[in-house]
């Protein structure tokens, strides 16, 4: 979902404050093993360690770039349904006339077909932002304590309604029924409209130069759905995410075997000049291991938070966002009040959904 500011920083610390906890416990814990228990054989050259975090830096960035790809892909995805949202909306309102129609329709007949069409397709939006809502196996980020912390504030809309709940407002009960009956009830939307517009064409309301325009629009819309479920059905390759997981921990546990011996040699040749300041400098090492392992840990965790743009965590596609503002577009050119237009979804600390 969008953020409106830039993460402060008491943000991205509370965000990960279990692990730099740890952080800060473990390295405790060996600078006490290898000061106050003498246990100096507690160590690693630090040759191998800088090939492991190299490795680590290369394929955390490398997971950053594809789940920024997946996140701006999505985006442009969502910015081509606001488009040919608006373009459709444009078309049926002016290419349903009496200009060519077999029987005349009156001007209210007209303005019903043009909002049962325009209804129809924010039953689709409505439909595909809750397909890609819905939980995949390997959607796991929500499942975090702190996600859950977050979630348990807010939450995308979906999570509080029924997909069945919020088409009935747009489709008639012979609609609902037939698109309740469909596992992929955006196709099926999609259909029922290539339907209507197929009988409006028969019956001269619809020219047929029109209707292959109007035809091409719902193609658009086909290939967009397309895009969309592609990215939501195909997860980041699991075995880049699994392995770069395991490699940053199999680092930042190695790290302190590296990082306090050195501090430790340091501290020792200070000891003749400085007694007081060498005796205790190997514990210098506990902030810089902390945040050596929080940089990280934490640049790991944004890659993973940023694999699965529809999955309704706090940097992910406002979906929910995107389909109502051009809900509110289509029905304000519809002439319908305000009273009759639902609000747009609320913005919470600063996060769009």
């Amino acid at each position: 979902m969008y953020t409106k500011k830039v993460y402060r920083a008491a943000d991205m610390a509370r965000w990960t404050r279990y692990e730099t906890m740890l952080f800060l416990a473990y390295v405790i814990g060996i600078v006490a093993l290898y000061q106050l228990f003498d246990l100096q054989w507690i160590k690693i050259p630090w040759t191998p360690l800088a090939l492991i975090g190299t490795a680590v830096a290369f394929v955390i960035g490398f997971q950053n770039n594809s789940a920024y790809g997946r996140i701006w892909e999505a985006r442009k995805i969502w910015g081509g349904i606001v488009n040919t949202s608006r373009t459709f909306g444009m078309f049926v309102q002016d290419m349903l006339t009496n200009e060519h129609a077999k029987v005349s329709l009156s001007e209210e007949e007209l303005h019903h077909e043009v909002k049962t069409l325009t209804y129809r397709h924010i039953a689709w939006m409505t439909a595909l932002r809750h397909a890609m809502r819905m939980s995949k196996p390997w959607e796991t980020v929500t499942q975090e304590k702190t996600n859950q912390e977050w979630t348990s504030v807010v939450r995308p809309p979906e999570r509080d309604s029924t997909v069945e709940q919020d088409l009935e407002p747009y489709l008639s009960a012979e609609d609902m029924e037939y698109v309740l009956s469909k596992n992929n009830k955006q196709t099926a939307v999609l259909y029922l409209q290539s339907h209507h517009l197929r009988r409006l064409k028969e019956q001269g309301v619809i020219w047929e130069f029109a209707f292959l325009q109007l035809e091409g629009v719902l193609e658009e819309f086909f290939t967009l759905q397309g895009k969309s479920e592609r990215i939501k059905n195909f997860p980041y390759p699991r075995h880049f995410a699994t392995l770069n997981h395991y490699f940053m921990w199999i680092f930042v546990v190695l790290l302190p075997l590296a990082i306090v011996p050195q501090f430790a040699e340091l501290g020792n040749d200070m000891i003749a000049d400085h007694p007081s300041v060498g005796q205790f400098f190997v514990w210098l090492s506990v902030p810089f291991y902390a945040i050596v392992a929080w940089v990280f840990h934490t640049m790991e965790r944004i890659g993973r938070t940023g694999e699965n743009p529809f999955e309704g965590s706090a940097n992910d596609v406002p979906i929910s966002t995107i389909a109502r503002g051009i809900e509110i577009d289509l029905r304000q050119n519809l002439g319908e009040t305000a009273e009759e237009i639902p609000e747009q979804f609320p913005m919470v600390y600063d996060t769009q959904f």
